[in-house]
């Protein structure tokens, strides 16, 4: 059984759902005190002071479906105790893959020392000052994919409001250029948050705007709003289209197709039967 650090490495072992390497500020310290390795489901044990103890069995069955084609493709978080192992997160997936019939699961491995040490130097490294929105979003998607605390916890863990431990982490939401922007051209986080729920489309139209012309966030929700508004009068249009086409197709009995102002009529041999229609129409 091979063991693996935490460096580059480990990164196409890990998806992205529970953190971005690149934009980690304790990967170098995690990487030091942790291992990834395969674990026999039978030495792992849930935690017993977790506080969730049901767990929906038919959501456990799919998931369970999925890992028997595909694996456990995020590995469950683990600290050594004196009989084995305990779960610090990912109890969920170690039942499915238990109902899946496999033998052993990837786990990321540390002591219980060093599981401390670590959750307490992340939370030191989300209270920095020189810290960008794109890291201090990954320490806080770290804090809950791999020390279990929920975003409340995390809120009065670092002396913030909840709320803007969400919005922070609805960054991490962004394409991966646009997480690259922010980084290396210091993009605050107000500026791109109103790009969190746009179109990517959008998102790509936008960030040569923000960085080379400076926009504000007011000036990109006006951007968004616009390119929303544009949108919904498109899909307006488009249905009153559709209806349109659909009404003349059945007057007619023939399939009606409209472009612009060109109204093309699919009619076989029928055009006889079409034309005297059309007259009677316009009477």
């Amino acid at each position: 059984m091979s063991n693996f650090g935490l460096g580059r490495g480990f990164g196409s072992l890990i998806p992205t759902e529970i953190v971005e390497e690149d934009f980690d500020p304790t990967r170098d310290e995690d990487e030091s005190v942790s291992k990834l390795k395969e674990i026999a489901v039978e030495k792992i044990r849930p935690d017993r002071e977790q506080p969730r103890k049901d767990f929906d069995e038919e959501a456990l069955k799919a998931l369970s479906e999925n890992i028997k084609k595909n694996g456990v493709l995020q590995p469950i978080v683990v600290v050594t105790v004196e009989d084995g192992y305990e779960i610090v997160a990912g109890e969920r997936r170690w039942r499915a893959t238990k109902m899946a019939g496999l033998t052993k699961i990837p786990a990321i491995v540390r002591t219980l020392d060093a599981q401390n040490r670590l959750e307490i130097s992340i939370i030191e490294n989300a209270q920095r000052e020189d810290l960008n929105a794109v890291e201090l979003a990954t320490a806080y998607a770290k804090l809950k994919s791999q020390f279990n605390l929920t975003d409340k916890e995390i809120a009065e863990k670092i002396g913030k409001s909840e709320a803007s431990v969400k919005n922070t982490l609805r960054l991490l939401n962004l394409p991966e250029e646009a997480k690259r922007a922010m980084v290396e051209n210091k993009i605050g986080e107000g500026v791109m948050r109103p790009l969190v729920a746009a179109e990517e489309e959008v998102i790509n139209e936008a960030m040569p705007k923000i960085v080379n012309e400076g926009w504000t966030a007011r000036r990109v929700e006006q951007f968004v709003r616009m390119k929303k508004k544009k949108s919904s009068s498109v899909a307006v249009k488009r249905e009153e289209t559709v209806r349109t086409e659909r009404e003349l197709s059945e007057i007619l009995g023939a399939e009606v197709s409209i472009s612009g102002r060109t109204i093309r009529i699919s009619c076989g041999k029928d055009l006889g039967k079409i034309v005297e229609k059309l007259r009677g129409v316009g009477e």
